[in-house]
């Protein structure tokens, strides 16, 4: 954070001591020291004082931290995109597996454990949805972006938001061709 380096650069400006600046914004010299030296963060408070008695824009002040703070945020939804993502991957595969076997083990008793399982796959299915909105991202090339913490440029964003339409069109008729397969699957399997 470069928030230190703005506040002692300011105070230095102004001539004024560690001391004399606590005195202006109500903290201790202990706290401007540590500001200073990057040990603590100002709260909201004194940042807003701090920005009143240099006469800058709190824009100006954490300029930079704002910049760093964005990162680690969009690096955080990646993570998190990514964990959903593979935990998400798993369940679906287990969904698909069990259906059969546990029909033959348990008869109609299966639905029960079937039912948990479906339940929270599409939990975490919409912990995937939840991000991939917030964060404006619905093809697989912006999805494929998103993960490697890149930013697609302007034309590529356009195009892809271009094939958006397409997609809800594909997914839903992917769907219901799998629930298809399966279900052509399920009722030959029973028949035997």
């Amino acid at each position: 954070m470069e928030v230190n380096t703005q506040i002692k650069k300011y105070r230095s400006n102004m001539g004024i001591s560690q001391e004399e600046l606590a005195e202006k914004v109500y903290v201790s010299r202990q706290t401007i020291s540590n500001w200073e030296t990057g040990k603590s963060y100002p709260d909201i408070h004194s940042l807003l004082l701090l920005s009143s008695l240099f006469n800058v824009s709190l824009d100006q002040l954490i300029k930079g931290d704002v910049e760093i703070m964005k990162k680690e945020i969009k690096e955080t939804e990646i993570k998190k995109f990514n964990k959903y993502g593979r935990i998400y991957a798993v369940l679906l595969i287990l969904t698909m597996i069990s259906a059969v076997p546990l029909v033959v083990w348990f008869n109609w008793y299966a639905l029960i454990p079937y039912g948990i399982l479906f339940a929270v796959t599409m939990y975490f299915a919409f912990k995937v949805e939840r991000i991939k909105k917030d964060n404006n991202i619905f093809t697989y090339k912006e999805i494929v972006a998103f993960t490697e913490g890149k930013l697609l440029d302007e034309m590529e964003t356009q195009q892809e938001l271009g094939k958006r339409p397409y997609q809800r069109i594909l997914l839903v008729l992917g769907g219901a061709a799998i629930s298809f397969i399966v279900f052509c699957f399920m009722e030959k399997f029973f028949s035997l």
